[in-house]
């Protein structure tokens, strides 16, 4: 990409409201809307004010409003190290899961507990903290709790590594009821992420004649698990009996007709498993909400 692509590729568009950020034909701070856009980055933008008068300015003397405005709330938060505040982090994925060989990637998750002060503040905490260069994942005691009430995968996933590096004795405090994650809506969640590789799968038969094979053996090994949940009510991450079968599918070894066919297999050991199950309808809110409240408490 050339410099003056760069620039392009950052104008602002047409209809944003903007600050000036000097004196024209009104004071500075005057709000404007954009009404013309420059063709290149060293032209001006066309700035109409409140009183139908245009002046033309250069990027950097006007913001945009929205980010203008909201400046003072979120600087505080550049000199907090939330990352201090991890309190339960694992390896997930294929490292986890005993797939892994020489190129695979470590991934990170986990919790972090902000100061309550910093929580109950008019700056707020974000919801997590992510780290792409080092793959890494945090999210916020309260949004975790949420996911994992929602029966997100890779989320209790993450309450079940056998990879752990830190655990807070407050996050000891949630791996010792974990349990109350687990309902029927693991039926609902697993399978719709079942769909999701599948649909994946399927644009691949058709575009390129053939499946990725880390599609195929995710898909597989959801599957798997969610039957395993249904049936015993835990969170299998380690996929030590199928192991050997699912590296095959990573590495072209079983033909995607007998992965098919151990696919629609799966999937009536999954409605199966489904109707025998003795998990609840639903999570135990009250309980993880309790838990929430004494976290948030231990933290003042």
């Amino acid at each position: 990409m050339t410099h003056t692509q760069a620039q392009i590729n950052l104008i602002v568009p047409i209809g944003t409201q903007v600050v000036t950020q000097i004196e024209t034909q009104s004071p500075k701070g005057s709000v404007g809307t954009i009404i013309q856009i420059p063709t290149d980055g060293n032209h001006t933008y066309h700035i109409q004010l409140p009183t139908g008068a245009i002046v033309p300015l250069k990027r950097h003397e006007f913001s945009i409003r929205k980010q203008f405005q909201s400046e003072g709330l979120i600087t505080p938060l550049i000199d907090r190290k939330l990352d201090d505040h991890v309190i339960y982090r694992v390896i997930i994925g294929s490292r986890a899961y005993g797939l892994d060989d020489e190129n695979s990637d470590t991934d990170r998750r986990g919790i972090y507990l902000p100061p309550a002060d910093l929580h109950w503040s008019l700056y707020g905490v974000p919801e997590q903290l992510e780290n792409d260069e080092a793959q890494e994942c945090f999210w916020e005691l309260q949004k975790f709790l949420v996911l994992c009430l929602k029966a997100n995968p890779n989320v209790l996933e993450c309450l079940y590594s056998p990879l752990v590096e830190i655990c807070h004795p407050i996050a000891q405090e949630l791996l010792d009821i974990r349990s109350i994650f687990l309902s029927k809506l693991i039926y609902q969640t697993y399978n719709s992420y079942v769909l999701s590789q599948f649909k994946k799968m399927e644009q691949d038969l058709r575009n390129q004649g053939s499946v990725r094979p880390k599609h195929a053996m995710h898909l597989i090994r959801l599957l798997l698990s969610g039957i395993t949940i249904l049936r015993e009510g835990f969170v299998p991450v380690q996929i030590d009996q199928h192991r050997e079968a699912l590296l095959n599918i990573k590495y072209k070894q079983t033909s995607w007709e007998d992965v098919n066919a151990w696919r629609l297999q799966l999937h009536e050991e999954f409605d199966r498993a489904f109707t025998q199950t003795t998990l609840p309808d639903r999570p135990d809110y009250d309980q993880a909400n309790a838990f929430l409240l004494n976290a948030r408490r231990t933290m003042t």
